[in-house]
């Protein structure tokens, strides 16, 4: 099963070049409601395994990514398409409503 990627300040852009949909979860350890998305986000992963591409953010190790994006709440989730931000959502939501913003992208 596919896990979501480890994205970094050092790996970003690499990501970012990638031709399919991406999610990033911008997350923290001691976030309450990361915790709760964070399941959610890995079965993601494995549902668009090859379709699109889901990673997370830990903004305590990488800042730079994080202000880069203005993230202030956490979690975010941001949808990029062709490296732009084209979707974002603020704060836990069910399954479904990120499954629906992911194949919008699709």
């Amino acid at each position: 099963m596919a896990k979501a990627i480890e994205i970094t300040d050092s790996n970003f852009e690499e990501i970012m070049k990638s031709e399919q949909p991406i999610l990033v979860d911008f997350w923290a350890e001691w976030c309450g409601p990361c915790k709760m998305i964070g399941p959610v986000v890995e079965e993601l992963a494995g549902d668009y395994e090859g379709k699109a591409v889901i990673g997370k953010v830990d903004v305590d190790s990488n800042p730079a990514v994080a202000a880069q994006f203005g993230i202030r709440s956490i979690p975010t989730l941001l949808f990029f398409k062709g490296g732009q931000i084209v979707d974002k959502q603020v704060g836990a939501v069910p399954k479904s409503v990120l499954a629906q913003k992911l194949d919008a992208q699709i």
